[in-house]
């Protein structure tokens, strides 16, 4: 199946995988959220925690740019495929351009293409006066046949199906 630009997005998916998304495990641990998300793009935040995100230096840790870069870029290519396919991270390249100054981060995932096997997106981490803090590309394999879908991490997690991704 190709996914084209002119297919409609269900709401109903979209704000029952936000749901889902906003609820994993890892999500809920770094405090971060799905607040939209799209044909090829997606947008988050997370407000720092100084208990629960900084290092040792006082700074904000980079892995916290980095993961907000990897489920970003994640999301923004997830309608580009079909129902039951998925992905998985191949590389992630994180470029940590300033240092954050506390408060809330937003960061903004775009899809640049995704093909058969690879899809590469990339994502920029603001604070919320718009300044860059980082930047990342993520390349993403596409695994097909239901390996490493939502649908499959719906069923694991017990939940009913979500709706369909578009309307027809």
């Amino acid at each position: 199946m190709q996914i084209t630009d002119q297919q409609i997005l269900n709401p109903a998916h979209v704000e029952a995988l936000r749901t889902f998304i906003n609820q994993a495990p890892y999500f809920r641990l770094l405090g971060m959220s799905l607040l939209e998300i799209g044909q090829g793009k997606s947008r988050m935040e997370l407000r720092i925690d100084a208990a629960k995100h900084l290092n040792p230096f006082g700074g904000l840790h980079g892995g916290v740019y980095a993961s907000l870069i990897d489920a970003a870029a994640y999301w923004a290519a997830y309608f580009a495929l079909p129902e039951e396919d998925g992905m998985i991270s191949a590389d992630l390249s994180v470029n940590n351009l300033a240092r954050s100054k506390g408060g809330q981060l937003f960061v903004e995932g775009h899809c640049l293409k995704t093909g058969h096997t690879l899809s590469l997106s990339e994502a920029f981490v603001r604070d919320a006066e718009g300044r860059l803090l980082a930047h990342g590309l993520s390349k993403l394999l596409v695994k097909s046949r239901g390996l490493q879908s939502v649908s499959q991490a719906i069923a694991a997690a017990g939940l009913p199906p979500l709706p369909p991704k578009f309307i027809a």
